[in-house]
């Protein structure tokens, strides 16, 4: 396919079909695909904004009992990610063009036992001059607080919501799930040990009253490239849950 770059996720395992001038999944959506634990058969997973499909292609890969859709609002980047699913041989993944803004969902609302999203970081003032990169990376017309209470719509009661944002962030999002969520789980990720972190994955039950907890830190980069616990995610396919005391 012109200007399609053929690229993979996890050590090879995963195939990933992406634009050559636009967006690109990052590792971010791998780190946060590894912290959705085992699922049930049956078990339904939302992939929100899911763009090239990174975090539910490697949900596809791990979680092979699960039911994943993905809402994507970029055409293009939607029939890539299904193109990529399709390379993959993952019949139980399936992406839809869907604005969140609008009120008619491709699915009903309380439909998951669990939702992921890696929201827009960007704020107006930082746009990449890449319209596919704009669209992906900035939140513009929708707020972070519009974007997950439209996540926790989707969710079953008690379901469960997963996010990785900007460590600065996270105070806001915590105001957002006040009183909505609990059970909340906050793992701080670190490119260096002795460096602040940059980004925080988080984990919140619907409608639970259980109290907050943060996970040790987790570092990515040594001295020789990436940590053993993080190659185990990254290249491996493990789940956070399985190397935690690596």
């Amino acid at each position: 396919m012109e200007n399609i770059t053929n690229d993979y996720l996890l050590g090879k395992k995963v195939k990933i079909f992406q634009k050559k001038d636009g967006y690109k999944t990052s590792s971010d959506a791998v780190l946060l695909s590894s912290f959705v634990q085992s699922a049930k058969d049956g078990y339904h997973i939302l992939d929100v904004g899911s763009a090239t499909g990174g975090i539910s292609l490697c949900l596809a890969y791990r979680l092979k009992n699960a039911n994943i859709a993905g809402f994507e609002i970029q055409p293009d980047l939607a029939d890539l990610a299904n193109l990529s699913a399709e390379a993959n041989g993952f019949s139980n993944l399936k992406y839809f063009t869907h604005d969140i803004k609008q009120k008619k969902a491709p699915f009903d609302f309380c439909s998951f036992d669990a939702v992921v999203t890696n929201p827009p970081y960007a704020k107006d003032g930082s746009v990449s001059p890449n319209k596919s990169k704009a669209l992906a990376h900035t939140q513009n017309d929708m707020t972070l607080e519009q974007w997950l209470s439209f996540c926790l719509k989707m969710l079953k009661p008690f379901g469960k919501l997963y996010l990785i944002h900007k460590a600065e962030a996270l105070d806001e999002i915590l105001n957002i799930l006040y009183q909505k969520t609990g059970d909340i789980t906050i793992l701080p990720i670190y490119s260096k040990k002795g460096q602040n972190a940059k980004r925080v994955i988080i984990c919140a039950q619907k409608d639970s009253k259980a109290p907050l907890k943060i996970l040790p830190p987790f570092v990515v980069h040594n001295l020789k490239g990436y940590t053993p616990a993080a190659e185990a995610i990254l290249r491996d396919g493990k789940s956070y849950f399985e190397i935690k005391n690596i």
